[in-house]
């Protein structure tokens, strides 16, 4: 019996938490299969968006081709005299390295020849296309001068990565732009490019090892990590860049402090061009940059990484991030049971979402993504979506349970009223005990409490109050010392006309305090009935019974309710009533014991008990004897 408890509280348990946790699995699907891959990247935008502006990345200098540089050139593409005329009057002023992001796989006259010429300083890099067509550099530029300026945008447009180096078709491995000029001017800081210690196939500058981006890497679920990718943490700001445009350097007003040992980046930006990007990490009235900022932002990641200890994003292994989000999960299910107002449920919910939010914005800053959105998700759907489930489920059973108690209440007045006097009659007429008249007078008494059914049936089941009806001229109040309640109904039972209470001639009554803290009105209520039935089974069927003993208190750790007859009427072993269920019933809502039997020395033993509920640090005590 103890062993199907367990099962059956077990299954309790588990009935309680089975939506839940079927929640935190539809969520762990969503996010498997890719469903919450987009709100995963806008929640790692608006993060990055929401960051304090940083000040001006000064060791980077962009030059931007705008539309009036266009005008005046009257021509597009620019020329390449024009170009190298700027890149002449750029190294007069002794750059550390200067990155042209524009494409110049053909002549575009005049001046062709000068921009060959300028391209004969190691420290000009050039451009060229890799993926997924190819656009070729000048031809005459060495490799160790070429970068390539493709982009990584994602699937919903926006560029979140940075592609560091690949491959092409004929298996030839590239460096991209971004790479190249961090590199070189790194080179003159004294720290050189290597492989990474942790991650062989990754990229290194000194102690900085350069996170390599994998498919499942933070919200981005089975994503092409082809190359060798990092993700992008864009510096924040409406100025991370200096930025001049080409009639500034042609008319000598940009200081040359900008530009001495600098990085100097020269590209498009000019809106007819159209050479974007979508960013949405940062923060812009047209969620766009120029390509050659992007190329600064991710130049400026690396140097700041190597230099400054920026942090580079990172996200938790696989197995950590679903851990996180089954834990949130788990906390969900705990409020949505736990809180049972509306209000406080609110403010739990408010409270574990900031907390929730206000840790992986903290944890951004710190340069870790973790998943915030499928946390999000399982918290809110199990703490206040679910929470309406419960409580429908709580309603649902309580209404069952009123019904039940009902029917029990209505049982057990007819039972120890009605039927009792009906009882009485049939086995005064079958020994023809009874006259006519006397016949009469027993039925107009069943006739009165047939009657009195329904008006008890109301007052003690319809509406909840503290009383115990237990006659139409009894009624207790519930809310004195339980032990004296039921010695009273134990008075008033023994005083009913029924045939087996009339040969006992001892009896011993013993009725001491029960530790009734936590009993509930109705379970009160249910130890008045038990009693009324076990004394009312002793009347009826106690045959020849002259010794009743009757004992209720706490002993010993639990309360107990006792009730035992010298009789030979009794027969346990038939078949159980609807009294003996109800009694089952109530001590499985106690978590005790019911126990009804015939006793070795004759008669039978109607016993029920069960534990004081101690407080966790005090010691179980041991059961009372029998």
């Amino acid at each position: 019996m103890s062993a199907w408890k367990t099962i059956r509280n077990s299954i309790a348990v588990w009935r309680n938490v089975v939506p839940g946790t079927i929640m935190v699995g539809l969520v762990t699907a969503a996010r498997l299969t890719g469903m919450l891959q987009w709100l995963e990247w806008k929640a790692l935008d608006q993060g990055l968006r929401l960051r304090s502006a940083e000040p001006v990345d000064e060791r980077i200098l962009i030059i931007g081709i705008n539309e009036a540089d266009i005008q005046r050139a009257g021509t597009y593409p620019i020329p390449d005299g024009i170009l190298a005329d700027l890149l002449k009057k750029l190294q007069a002023d002794q750059p550390a390295v200067i990155g042209l992001d524009i494409v110049r796989d053909l002549p575009v006259q005049p001046g062709h020849a000068a921009l060959v010429a300028a391209f004969q300083n190691p420290r000009v890099m050039a451009v060229e296309k890799v993926l997924p067509m190819t656009i070729k550099p000048p031809p005459t530029v060495p490799p160790e001068q070429i970068g390539f300026a493709d982009a990584l945008p994602d699937a919903d447009g926006a560029l979140r990565r940075s592609l560091l180096g690949t491959s092409d078709a004929q298996d030839h491995w590239h460096f991209s732009l971004s790479l190249r000029l961090a590199e070189i001017y790194l080179t003159t800081q004294h720290v050189s490019l290597e492989n990474g210690i942790h991650d062989p196939d990754a990229m290194r500058f000194g102690s900085v090892e350069l996170t390599r981006f994998q498919p499942n890497f933070g919200g981005y679920i089975r994503a092409d990590a082809g190359g060798n990718q990092v993700m992008l943490n864009f510096r924040s700001g409406h100025k991370p860049f200096r930025i001049a445009s080409l009639q500034d350097v042609q008319s000598g007003n940009v200081d040359p402090t900008w530009i001495r040992d600098r990085i100097v980046l020269i590209g498009i930006t000019a809106p007819s061009v159209k050479d974007v990007v979508n960013v949405s990490a940062i923060a812009s009235d047209t969620a766009q940059i120029y390509g050659v900022e992007a190329q600064a932002h991710a130049v400026s990641q690396i140097i700041s990484a190597v230099l400054d200890q920026r942090p580079l994003l990172n996200a938790w292994a696989e197995g950590w991030e679903y851990l996180w989000i089954v834990l949130w999960g788990v906390f969900g299910i705990w409020l949505g049971r736990v809180v049972r107002a509306p209000l406080w449920l609110l403010l739990g919910l408010t409270i574990a979402c900031i907390a929730l939010i206000g840790s992986s914005y903290g944890l951004l800053l710190l340069g870790w993504w973790i998943p915030v959105v499928p946390a999000l998700l399982v918290l809110l759907l199990n703490g206040a979506g679910l929470t309406a489930f419960y409580r429908y489920d709580q309603d649902l059973r309580s209404r069952l349970q009123d019904r039940q108690r009902v029917i029990d209440y209505t049982f057990s007045t007819i039972h120890n009223g009605p039927l009792q006097t009906l009882s009485g009659v049939m086995r005064q007429m079958q020994s023809q005990e009874l006259s006519s008249s006397q016949i009469l007078v027993e039925l107009q008494q069943l006739n009165r409490e047939l009657r009195s059914v329904y008006a008890s049936v109301s007052q003690d089941a319809l509406v909840q109050n503290q009383q115990f009806y237990l006659s139409d001229e009894h009624e207790l109040n519930l809310q004195e010392p339980l032990d004296k309640v039921l010695h009273e109904v134990c008075s008033s039972v023994m005083e009913r006309d029924l045939p087996c209470f009339q040969a006992l001639t001892v009896q011993l009554v013993t009725f001491k305090p029960l530790d009734e803290r936590h009993l509930s009105v109705e379970q009160k209520r249910a130890l008045c009935r038990f009693l009324e039935e076990a004394l009312c089974n002793v009347g009826k069927h106690a045959m020849c019974a002259t010794r009743l003993e009757v004992r209720c208190g706490c002993f010993q750790g639990r309360n107990l309710l006792q009730v035992m007859d010298n009789g030979s009427g009794s027969k346990p072993s038939l078949p159980e009533g609807m009294g003996t269920q109800q009694a089952k019933r109530l001590a499985q809502q106690l978590q005790g014991r019911f126990v009804r039997e015939e006793r070795s020395t004759g008669g039978t033993l109607c016993e029920l008990s069960w534990s004081v509920k101690k407080r966790f640090w005090q010691k179980r005590q041991s059961q009372p004897p029998l």
